[in-house]
């Protein structure tokens, strides 16, 4: 019998893939050459805080990429903001410097939140008003925390001491002075957020003394005054920006005290606090664009050079109209007898400190004299008097026409 060859098929020979693959298991060197565990770090991508951080970061970088690359994000960011008011104009005010990345921000008020507050004032809720209405710093400053946990927001629940309101508790208006005197200190800029023109004023003389930046805002029925106050200006004196009372002949005094309750509620059509308030915050981050600072002169015309500013002009105020949907940038230079910045009472208040502050609240006509304007009015009465009016009869007065 022929035997059958048998044919077998035998796998084709594989190169030793032990020369050329590596392991895929098992410990990584490090940089030292030790075989060590590694860590990935994913914080920054699960993490909801992280994550509105970088959102909020982003689209503020994204101006500065694709608009204006000599935008300092920085020194915004870092700019420490104590917002005296937390009513209408305060809410604007905080949630437009937010919009800018500011991440400090403290509030001082002393009132409640009350039934006509959440649909003016954003950072409350119907829930705000109950059982009495809360705190308003307290309360603005926790929204704050809710609208983005990375902000550093904190309430002061203290009265401004006012010009012209006699102080009835001695120790507790000392210790509100006391508490707003070192919150201008750790600040760097001061925003005037109040109802009355005279709880302006002392804010106003501590923020000049401290050479802070110092931010108003003041509204009408349909109108509004927005500005900057000047700084001290060692070098030209006479270029130096005034401030909120400036243009006043007499110092302020208590505004509130004839009136009804009706005529002491502010009374405006409900878009002017917005307007306001983000021309105010505009105003703010081009003064912090410009290369001098608090001290950047005001243009002499809309038409000036920009000097490569990044945001363009910085006006000294603005002041606008909603009867006329118009807006007109203004100029002031400080007033040597002004009631809150002139050099008198700003030395007086450096040197006596809270004694000047009880005279200044409870001497009627102590301002007056010591800013010098007891002696502009006996000087306009001096002329008024050196004035010769001559008498006309009738007949001449009829032979004239």
């Amino acid at each position: 019998m022929e035997a059958r060859a048998i044919q077998t098929s035998s796998a084709p020979e594989l190169p030793n893939t032990n020369k050329i693959m590596p392991k895929v298991t098992g410990w990584e060197r490090n940089a030292m050459g030790k075989l060590t565990g590694r860590l990935v770090d994913l914080t920054e991508y699960l993490d909801p805080k992280r994550l509105a951080d970088q959102s909020v970061d982003l689209n503020l970088r994204l101006m500065k990429w694709r608009i204006s690359p000599n935008l300092d994000l920085d020194k915004i960011k870092s700019t420490k903001c104590l917002l005296l008011g937390a009513g209408t104009l305060g809410s604007y005010v905080a949630r437009n410097l937010m919009g800018w990345g500011v991440t400090k921000i403290t509030f001082v008020d002393s009132g409640s939140v009350s039934y006509s507050n959440p649909v003016r004032q954003p950072l409350f809720n119907f829930v705000d008003c109950l059982e009495g209405g809360a705190k308003k710093a307290y309360r603005a400053s926790q929204a704050l925390s809710e609208i983005y946990p990375g902000v550093e927001s904190t309430g002061y629940a203290i009265s401004v001491p006012m010009a012209g309101h006699p102080v009835v508790d001695l120790e507790k208006t000392r210790a509100d002075f006391e508490i707003l005197q070192q919150l201008i200190v750790d600040h760097d800029v001061i925003f005037l957020l109040m109802d009355t023109r005279e709880s302006r004023w002392l804010p106003t003389v501590m923020g000049k003394a401290a050479g802070k930046i110092v931010m108003n805002a003041a509204l009408g029925f349909d109108s509004f005054v927005v500005m900057r106050h000047g700084v001290k200006n060692e070098v030209d004196p006479a270029a130096e920006l005034g401030c909120y009372f400036c243009n006043d002949v007499v110092a302020p005094m208590n505004s509130v005290k004839d009136q009804t309750l009706d005529q002491q509620c502010t009374v405006t059509r409900p878009g002017v606090a917005a307007i306001a308030s983000a021309l105010l915050v505009e105003l703010l981050v081009s003064l912090l664009q410009h290369p001098q600072g608090a001290a950047a002169p005001a243009p002499a015309s809309r038409s000036d050079d920009q000097n490569g500013h990044p945001l363009g002009l910085v006006p000294h105020q603005i002041r606008g109209f909603l009867s006329t949907f118009e807006n007109i940038p203004i100029a002031g230079k400080s007033y040597r007898c002004c009631s809150a910045c002139s050099d008198n009472v700003v030395d007086a208040y450096k040197s006596q400190g809270w004694d000047f502050v009880l005279k200044a609240l409870n001497k009627t006509g102590y301002m007056e004299e010591l800013s010098g304007l007891k002696e502009v009015h006996s000087t306009a009465e001096a002329m008024v008097a050196d004035i010769e009016w001559d008498d006309f009869s009738e007949a001449e007065e009829t032979s004239l026409m």
